[in-house]
Order: C-alpha cells, then sequence, then structure tokens
C-alpha cells in the first residue's frame, strides 16, 4: 500500500492523541490532538474536533476547537474553526467561519 488513507467514519469517538503518517479521513468525534508528519487530513462534515491538528495538509468541512499547523490548510463552506491557524498557504471558502487568529506564510 503506496499511500493509504486511513478512515475514522461518523459514530467513532476517540478521547486521546492520533498520530499517523499517511492520509487521513475523520468524520467522528475527537478529544486530543492529531498529528501526521507531512500527511493530509480531511475533517468530514460530520466531524467534531476539540484539540490540535498538525499536518502536512488539512481539509475541514466539519468542525475544530483547536489549533491548525499546516503547511496548506482549506476551509470549506459550513466548516467551523474556533481557534488559530498556522500555515504557508490558507483558501477559505464562502461560508466557512473562522474566529481565532491566523499566521500565514513563512
Amino acid at each position: 500500500m503506496a499511500n493509504a488513507t486511513n478512515v475514522l467514519a461518523s459514530g467513532i469517538e476517540i478521547t486521546g492523541s492520533i498520530k499517523f503518517s499517511n492520509d487521513m479521513i475523520i468524520d467522528g468525534k475527537i478529544d486530543g490532538e492529531i498529528r501526521s508528519d507531512g500527511g493530509h487530513v480531511t475533517i468530514g462534515e460530520n466531524a467534531k474536533i476539540k484539540g490540535d491538528i498538525i499536518a502536512g495538509e488539512v481539509k475541514l468541512f466539519g468542525n475544530v476547537e483547536g489549533t491548525i499547523t499546516s503547511d496548506r490548510c482549506e476551509l470549506k463552506p459550513n466548516s467551523r474553526l474556533d481557534g488559530d491557524i498556522k500555515t504557508k498557504m490558507l483558501s477559505m471558502e464562502e461560508g466557512a467561519s473562522l474566529s481565532g487568529r491566523t499566521d500565514i506564510g513563512g
């Protein structure tokens, strides 16, 4: 499996940190840090995350309460981030909600 994608489906609840190296799609509830060394994480529409996210690329469709640190971050329509973003590239689509500070570039 050259570039496997991990999936945490809706209905799954995790308390604790998650660390992975490939890509991950999360559509459940997580209370804890999500960390990937260069991988991509997609936070699905049903996802509710309470904790920081550190990954190469983050696509946010759901809700996050925490800080996102990434090379690239995309906030999709109807997504909600209550926290800060530190990223090299930010894309925020109409209908996305951001309550926090941004540090873009570098």
